[in-house]
């Protein structure tokens, strides 16, 4: 008997479900940021719009105190881009990513480096980092005091691709502007990174965060290469599926597998969110026969509305004068239970707001 056929419905339901977007769940944050195997954080803001979303009562504060205690970090892991992780995530992700971060350098930025061992500058910008957290700036600076031939921009980014390091607050924290400022990754999480971790464990979180799902599709969250022989290692261990493609979907076995038909209320997820941008095929949540995603420009959050599930327009929120304003591109008219959900967005975003509307482009 063959593989089990999933729609794009059924895995839509899946990818809510897991997370955290069928129905709001009273979870403590750091069970909620390692339950989705850490959250997309380069634009600093897009985590807690992210969380609010998935989680029942979230509260901004419980999120900067978290990164300001170090129990929550901001780090380069998967796709070589910031993820906010818990500490004890970003120390056994952080090795089985590295080598990424090394192939994306060489071919952009090594040349820039006139002949510096890589290595022997990301060790030199460790002990910098370690007496005090540092810009790449000034990193850069000091470190030109000793490779003087190279490119000061090569050796910033340097940094960054070959030296552990995360991103300390202010940067991270809620509605507050904060410059990036580096410390070693070890001493600010607190511990040593793991030992050459097997990746086996890395593909089990993927696939209970984002399952069922292809070898392409971890391979597009993470940008680690030589998947397949571990799949492979695995299946014994996981259940598989087929999609409407025919493409083989791999699993944990007790991964989330809601009725096709399951109610999903509207969701306001950020532009940069992982549920968006991890896998190789992303009918399973863009295609929902909404209009194209259109970004305007400006607003402090934008990204994607959900309704039944799918993106169906684009949304962007601003706040001047006292006024904050949340834009929905390209949806027409408002149903409740969507303009509900918009207006506890504003709610949560802009509490001390003298005003919040809604602005419904046509």
């Amino acid at each position: 008997m063959g593989d089990q056929v999933l729609s794009t419905r059924a895995l839509n339901r899946a990818l809510l479900a897991r997370q955290g977007l069928l129905e709001r769940e009273r979870v403590p944050l750091a069970a909620m940021l390692e339950r989705l195997a850490g959250v997309q954080a380069e634009q600093p803001q897009y985590p807690y719009v992210g969380l609010w979303s998935r989680m029942g009562a979230f509260d901004p504060v419980e999120l900067e105190r978290a990164l300001e205690g170090r129990a929550a970090v901001r780090v380069w892991v998967m796709r070589g881009t910031i993820h906010l992780t818990t500490a004890r995530d970003a120390l056994a992700m952080y090795p089985l990513t590295r080598r990424l971060h090394g192939q994306s350098f060489a071919s952009n930025f090594g040349s820039g480096l006139a002949g510096a061992d890589p290595e022997q500058v990301a060790a030199a910008a460790v002990e910098l980092m370690a007496a005090e957290p540092r810009t790449k700036s000034e990193l850069a600076d000091l470190l030109s005091e000793r490779w003087p031939d190279a490119a000061r921009d090569s050796l910033a980014v340097c940094v960054t691709h070959f030296a552990p390091c995360a991103q300390v607050p202010p940067r991270g924290l809620f509605r507050q502007p904060g410059q990036v400022r580096l410390a070693p990754l070890e001493q600010w999480a607190g511990g040593p990174l793991e030992d050459d971790p097997p990746a086996a464990g890395l593909v089990r979180r993927y696939l209970a965060a984002f399952g069922p799902a292809t070898v392409a599709d971890m391979r597009t969250w993470s940008r680690i290469t030589g998947l397949r022989e571990v799949f492979e290692q695995l299946r014994s261990e996981l259940r598989t599926f087929r999609d409407e493609r025919g493409k083989e979907l791999f699993d944990v076995p007790d991964g989330l597998l809601p009725d096709p038909g399951a109610p999903a209320p509207p969701r306001f997820l950020p532009r940069l969110d992982n549920a968006t941008l991890s896998h190789d095929d992303r009918s399973r949540i863009l295609d929902g026969g909404g209009p194209h995603v259109r970004w305007r420009r400006g607003g402090l959050v934008a990204g994607h509305l959900l309704v039944d599930g799918f993106h169906r327009a684009g949304w962007r929120l601003t706040d001047e004068k006292g006024v904050a304003t949340l834009a929905i591109d390209g949806l027409g008219e408002l149903p409740e239970d969507v303009e509900a959900e918009a207006r506890a967005l504003l709610d949560f975003w802009a509490p001390g707001a003298d005003r919040r509307e809604l602005e419904i482009a046509p």
